[in-house]
């Protein structure tokens, strides 16, 4: 299991950063030729009502059993069974350009989209339960172009997220703690649903906390829409998590562009102001933490066979200008490392054993603030 994902880290990396250099390198053309879709938009109809109450419209639920990719775990670390549900939305893994929407039976994407599980969404299985639906997410290219249909894509793809989070929210136990999560497109999909579903509602009293990793988050626009703070502290609860990590010297002048073409949650423009930036090793506490801080990054083998948890292996520090979470000298966790040193596709392996210590604490602190009262 760890090899598969390992390896789909690398196909997915190769392929993001084709599209990246041809943005850099070459012309916008180029880049759309090669992944934007060039079909018309076929909007999406809303899935039945109950689509959700099916096991396969979901990677991860309880009752999956062997098959569930969030169950893995690097060799020394055992599951949890901590209080919380965990909602995990999966990052971009439609790559084609057939459709401007991924389909929810095409068998490449859902193997990516496993994968991803597999490396990202294990970080979380600390708690009792980890939820990842399928939804028709935005194709690739759809984040490489200013068309109408990107974004209508986006939409869509968030109707199925919003659904599967209605369900989710039916299927647990109506004290159950909540912590969300998401990377990339899941994360864009998740301060939506903060929005829309938590803000200034009672389930906004159940947020242990809410992982938006990967996805740049204005502190301005943003921020406030989604009805929660940052997180200040590594036992705060109800609060945001968030961070783009960037070796150096860093070019995140790509990244930002296209964050800021976007309109925030408030509807208004994004300026140049640093983005929301939360160290994941030290909870939101402090800006910046030193190596020695890092409890664990899940490093592939040179081989590619395998994975294991390397102690000490990154550094992290908020950069105040941008709000880019910088590591320091780039990390040998492969050859599969975005231009500009940007390090995307391992967001959260970077951190992973912080992240998971990260959500345990604060799961634990909720319960423990709540058998309070």
């Amino acid at each position: 299991m760890a090899r598969k994902f390992l390896y789909m880290i690398a196909i997915l990396a190769v392929l993001v950063i084709a599209a990246l250099f041809a943005l850099r390198i070459w012309s916008t053309e180029l880049s759309r030729f090669a992944f934007v879709p060039r079909t018309d938009y076929a909007r999406l109809d809303a899935l039945p009502s109950g689509t959700y109450a099916e096991n396969k419209m979901w990677f991860s639920r309880p009752g999956i059993g062997t098959q569930d990719p969030s169950q893995w775990a690097p060799a020394g670390v055992k599951k949890g069974a901590g209080s919380a549900a965990v909602f995990f939305i999966h990052p971009t893994s439609y790559l084609a350009r057939e459709h401007w929407n991924g389909p929810l039976d095409d068998s490449d994407s859902n193997r990516r989209a496993s994968y991803f599980l597999h490396g990202m969404a294990t970080a979380f299985n600390g708690q009792a339960q980890v939820w990842a639906p399928r939804y028709r997410q935005a194709a690739f290219g759809a984040f490489l172009t200013d068309k109408a249909e990107g974004q209508m894509a986006l939409d869509s793809a968030y109707l199925d997220v919003r659904q599967a989070f209605d369900k989710f929210v039916t299927e647990i136990p109506a004290n159950t703690p909540i912590v969300l999560a998401g990377h990339s497109q899941g994360s864009l999909h998740l301060i939506h649903l903060l929005k829309d579903r938590v803000a200034g509602t009672p389930l906004a009293a159940r947020i242990v906390a809410a992982y938006a990793v990967g996805w740049p988050i204005s502190v301005e626009h943003d921020l406030p829409a989604m009805g929660l703070p940052a997180c200040t502290g590594p036992n705060l609860t109800g609060c945001v998590m968030s961070w783009s990590s960037f070796a150096e010297p860093a070019d995140f002048e790509i990244v930002l562009q296209a964050y800021r073409t976007r309109p925030a949650l408030d509807g208004k423009a994004k300026d140049t102001r640093p983005v929301l930036c939360t160290n994941p090793l030290t909870g939101g506490a402090s800006p910046t933490a030193p190596a020695s801080a890092n409890l664990g990054t899940l490093q592939p083998s040179e081989d590619l066979t395998s994975g294991e948890l390397v102690v000490g292996a990154v550094p992290a520090r908020c950069d105040p200008a941008t709000g880019i979470l910088l590591i320091g000298d780039p990390p040998e966790l492969g050859p599969y490392v975005l231009p500009g040193n940007n390090y995307h596709v391992y967001d959260i392996p970077l951190f992973w054993a912080n992240l998971r210590a990260d959500v345990d604490r604060r799961a634990a602190a909720w319960a423990a603030a709540n058998a309070r009262k």
